[in-house]
C-alpha cells in the first residue's frame, strides 16, 4: 500500500477543488472500502536538517516526538532567504504534526493545530478521524523533494513540493498487520499549499490540496 496522501483533490482548470482526504491502498475489513481504503481518508512520510534552525524558537512551538519506525527525509535544502527557509521549516514540521495526531489517535491533537488553520484544519481533522476509526497509523520512510517556495508580501506563502510514500504503510493497531502493496507511479504525490505567518511568526497552512500519481513527480 501507498502511504495516503494528506488533503487529495483532483486538479481543476486554473483553480484549486474543494479538498477532500485521499487513503491509501490497504487490506480488507470493516474499516477499508472496496478498494482497500480506509473509510474517511477518501474523503479528501530522520534525516533532515531544519532549513531555519532559528524558526524552531517559536514560542509555544510543540515538540514532535516522532515513534522510532517513522522516518522522513526532506530533500529541500536552505534557500539562503530566511523567510523561504522559515516556509519549508514550518512544512516539515506540519508534516509530521498530523502523522503523530494519527499515532496518538487524537483529532484534538494540540501539534497539527499549530500548524493548520481554517479550512486545512477541518480537513485534517477528519482524514485522522478516519485513522483513529481504523484504529490503525502510519508507519515506515517518507521523502519530500523538489520544493517551490513563492511569497507574496510579508505574510503570505505558497508551497509545491513532492512526496515519495514508496516506502510508507498503514500500520493497525490491534493486530500489529503493516499493510505493504507494490510502488506504482500513485506513490508520487504533488502538493501544493497556501500558508499565512501568523501572530507568532509561524508559517500555518490555510488550505492543501495534492494530486496522487503526478508526472512532476516521478523518478
Amino acid at each position: 500500500m501507498t502511504r495516503p496522501s494528506r488533503l487529495l483533490t483532483t486538479a481543476t482548470a486554473g483553480a484549486m477543488a474543494a479538498l477532500l482526504l485521499a487513503g491509501c491502498g490497504g487490506g480488507g475489513g470493516s474499516d477499508t472500502n472496496s478498494n482497500g481504503k480506509i473509510k474517511g481518508a477518501d474523503t479528501g512520510g530522520p534525516t533532515s536538517a531544519s532549513p531555519s534552525a532559528s524558526a524552531s524558537t517559536a514560542p509555544g512551538r510543540p515538540n514532535l516526538d516522532m515513534p522510532a519506525d517513522l522516518s522522513y527525509t526532506f530533500d529541500w535544502p536552505k534557500t539562503g532567504d530566511k523567510d523561504k527557509d522559515a516556509v519549508l521549516f514550518d512544512s516539515e514540521q506540519s508534516i509530521k504534526a498530523v502523522d503523530l495526531a494519527i499515532v496518538h489517535q487524537d483529532p484534538l491533537d494540540k501539534a497539527y493545530r499549530f500548524y493548520y488553520d481554517g479550512e486545512a484544519a477541518a480537513q485534517t481533522q477528519q482524514f485522522i478521524k478516519a485513522y483513529v476509526k481504523a484504529k490503525a497509523r502510519t508507519t515506515g520512510s517518507y521523502r519530500y523533494y523538489n520544493p517551490v517556495v513563492n511569497l507574496s508580501g510579508s505574510n503570505e506563502a505558497s508551497l509545491v513540493y513532492c512526496e515519495d510514500q514508496g516506502k510508507a504503510y498503514d500500520l493497525y493497531l490491534k493486530t500489529k498487520r503493516v499493510d505493504k502493496t507494490p510502488v506504482t507511479k500513485n506513490s508520487y504525490v504533488l502538493y501544493s499549499s497556501q500558508m499565512h505567518k501568523n501572530d507568532k511568526g509561524v508559517w500555518v497552512i490555510q488550505k492543501l490540496m495534492s494530486v496522487r500519481g503526478s508526472s512532476k513527480c516521478q523518478p
